[in-house]
């Protein structure tokens, strides 16, 4: 595999899961973070950062916009309901380690 043919393919996978965690906005980000340690904000900032370290100015709320498909305080209205008791204590054991 060429080293093009395999950035082309890590960018179609990388939309794919975008568009997977689109079609799944039930999925909520507390949930990933317990989870996977990861969630959609994390994908912001690792776009952000690549998007920096390769000389491109890229505003965070920019990142956010390009991972959640529209403004992130509009896609949080929509989508992200306020976090349970349950969930914030299943993300606080998970910080402990």
């Amino acid at each position: 595999m060429t080293p093009q043919t395999r950035t082309e393919i890590e960018a179609a996978v990388f939309r794919r899961l975008l568009e997977h965690l689109d079609a799944h906005k039930e999925v909520q980000n507390i949930d990933l973070m317990i989870l996977a340690n990861f969630c959609r904000n994390c994908l912001s900032k690792w776009y952000q950062a690549e998007a920096d370290a390769r000389g491109e100015s890229l505003e965070y709320e920019a990142a956010r916009e390009l991972i959640y498909g529209e403004p992130y305080n509009d896609w949080k209205a929509k989508y992200q309901p306020a976090a349970t008791p349950e969930q914030l204590a299943a993300f606080e054991e998970k910080q402990k380690g």
